[in-house]
């Protein structure tokens, strides 16, 4: 650092700075030490740094998949704040697993990060009391808690479920069922939320559930779409606990001639990019992924450099989008 600083001709903690909170050093003077950097092929060493400071500038954040848009656009969000604060992610993989959650948090632990930014708030007993011994703060995403339990930011599994249902009442439907699948715990409270709609209508019918653990995609939307019109085929609105199954059925009720929304009608669940491009577009409800993310970090960030965070548990609400298959 020293000698970056001697080629760039400016102080040792000017480089420092800059090397760790860019924002706070000017442009020209970044660009400077950028260009040392650069000619000496000099890498911050960030362990040093840590011990130095006591900040290991890192932040955790535990996600189930990386092959799941949702979670994919909650890491972009927190991605691009923490990169404006010179902060890094270390981006660890559970596998809808809260054992693997726990195993993951340990690991990541001995590496001391600043933070954590957790999914969902499922997590088992253990976790919960390590979490709670912990000195560093952390965030809850996709769901939101209450209290002293860190912090959260998301919004309602149960309500928007129940959002999907009561639009598929309030639009005649008359035997609804509910096709969930994966089965990890958002996407079951969402499922109850649109079976307590039915219930509170009169509908629930309990014979009209296809629900399995299998990974969810459109071939399997197709298939359990089919599966449940061959067992009921009274059965004229379904409910998706994931877009990518209700995108699915929508493309296997075209090869199999039936009319949508007349004959049956779907309901998926997070407005994912290709639902607005199904044929008919699909009605589902919007969740605000790319927000959670960002607001996250922003909490986060807030608790680290010692702001104040006015509301610790953020709710963002969701938005039923009505589109052409209800």
């Amino acid at each position: 650092m020293a000698d970056v600083a001697r080629a760039a001709g400016v102080a040792p903690i000017t480089v420092s700075r800059a090397l760790s909170t860019p924002d706070k050093v000017q442009a020209e003077v970044r660009a400077r030490i950028q260009d040392a950097c650069d000619r000496l092929g000099y890498v911050p060493n960030h362990a040093a740094s840590a011990l130095a400071s006591a900040r290991s500038r890192t932040i955790v954040v535990l996600i189930p998949s990386l092959t799941n848009v949702v979670f994919v656009d909650i890491v972009v969000g927190i991605k691009e704040i923490l990169d404006a604060h010179a902060y890094h992610m270390h981006i660890g993989l559970t596998g809808y697993s809260a054992e693997a959650e726990e195993a993951l948090l340990r690991t990541y632990l001995q590496h001391s990060p600043d933070g954590l930014i957790l999914t969902g708030i499922d997590h088992l007993p253990a976790t919960w009391k390590l979490l709670e011994s912990l000195k560093i703060p952390t965030v809850h995403t996709i769901e939101t808690l209450s209290g002293d339990s860190g912090m959260s930011v998301g919004f309602s599994q149960f309500d928007s479920g129940y959002a999907a249902g009561r639009h598929l009442v309030d639009r005649g439907y008359r035997h609804i069922g509910i096709i969930g699948a994966q089965l990890d715990p958002r996407s079951l409270r969402r499922c109850e939320g649109c079976r307590q709609a039915l219930r509170d209508a009169g509908m629930y019918e309990p014979e009209l559930e296809i629900m399995t653990p299998t990974r969810s995609s459109l071939s399997l939307g197709a298939d359990l779409l089919e599966a449940m019109l061959r067992d009921h085929p009274e059965c004229d609105g379904l409910f998706f606990c994931n877009d990518d199954l209700a995108q699915g059925a929508v493309f296997q009720c075209g090869r199999m001639g039936i009319d949508v929304p007349a004959r049956m009608g779907l309901v998926g669940f997070h407005d994912l990019s290709g639902a607005a491009w199904t044929t008919p577009p699909l009605s589902t409800i919007a969740t605000p992924r790319y927000e959670i993310g960002r607001s996250a970090g922003t909490l986060l960030l807030n608790e680290l450099e010692g702001r104040e965070n006015p509301q610790r548990h953020l709710d963002l609400g969701f938005r039923l989008v009505q589109r052409e298959t209800t």
